[in-house]
């Protein structure tokens, strides 16, 4: 199944701003963070399709993978 996935901010940093890529029926998105390298203490938003959703979600063909890390500033 193919799974578009975008990362905002400091989750780029090494990465890609947005990549659609083929996984195996069923991944979940903490599949998909931890194939990333992306520490979950690193997430503060995960979306699919605009929804928010954990870990445990099983994404589907044509999702959309939103990942934010934690905002500052002030």
């Amino acid at each position: 199944m193919k799974v578009t996935v975008k990362l905002f901010a400091t989750l780029r940093t090494g990465r890609f701003k947005v990549e659609t890529r083929e996984y195996p029926e069923g991944t979940t998105v903490g599949r998909i963070v931890e194939e990333l390298g992306i520490p979950e203490e690193e997430l503060a938003l995960i979306l699919v399709n605009g929804r928010d959703v954990e870990l445990e979600h099983q994404l589907t063909d044509g999702d959309t993978l939103s990942l934010f890390p934690p905002v500052g500033g002030g």
